[in-house]
């Protein structure tokens, strides 16, 4: 058996717009956003870090874990991809509070375990999805509910807190750099 030879490349496809064939991995990657450029990036990224950072301390002064890892991918949502659905202020707070009502309520009747927690998911997934209020680290935030039962009357606040901090560090980064997109597209 001979292995060292080399992969059969993609079958070659018609770009209707062109007219010209393009391999299909080639036309594939040409369909992801754009590269940010490094300005871009590094605000983005800075002001998502800084974000989480304040989370963090906050955390310490209370001796309270604020910083959950749901929190740290609205984060990356709201700074890095502002104008989805997913990133907008209702999606974001609403969305999270829901996933913990759903993590609770299934938490009480499964003392959690994984099984629990997937459900849990799957509720806040419908959720979300009626109340319009998509946020997939809403979802998260249910399984950890369910895994780590916190006490609700301490970590629902801290939640909350820490979802308007997020919205509001991203309204004021996308304010500070003229060149960024202006973040929320709409607050409800």
């Amino acid at each position: 058996m001979h292995t060292d030879t080399a992969p059969h490349p993609a079958p070659a496809t018609t770009d209707a717009a062109t007219g010209s064939r393009r391999p299909r991995l080639a036309r594939m990657a040409g369909r992801a956003p754009a590269r940010p450029t490094p300005a871009a990036a590094a605000h983005n990224v800075s002001a998502a870090t800084a974000a989480l950072l304040a989370l963090v301390a906050i955390g310490a002064v209370l001796h309270e874990p604020v910083l959950i890892p749901p929190l740290a991918a609205s984060a990356a949502l709201v700074h890095c991809a502002p104008a989805l659905p997913l990133a907008q202020p209702r999606s974001v707070v609403v969305g999270h509070l829901l996933g913990a009502a759903a993590g609770y309520a299934v938490a009480v009747v499964s003392h959690g375990s994984a099984w629990a927690a997937a459900l849990a998911a799957g509720v806040t997934l419908a959720l979300t999805t009626l109340a319009r209020t998509p946020h997939s680290p809403a979802c998260a935030t249910a399984v950890v509910i369910v895994l780590q039962e916190p006490a609700p009357a301490r970590f629902l606040p801290l939640l909350f807190g820490s979802t308007v901090l997020l919205v509001l560090t991203a309204y004021a980064a996308s304010r500070v750099r003229r060149a960024a997109p202006k973040y929320p597209v709409y607050w409800w």
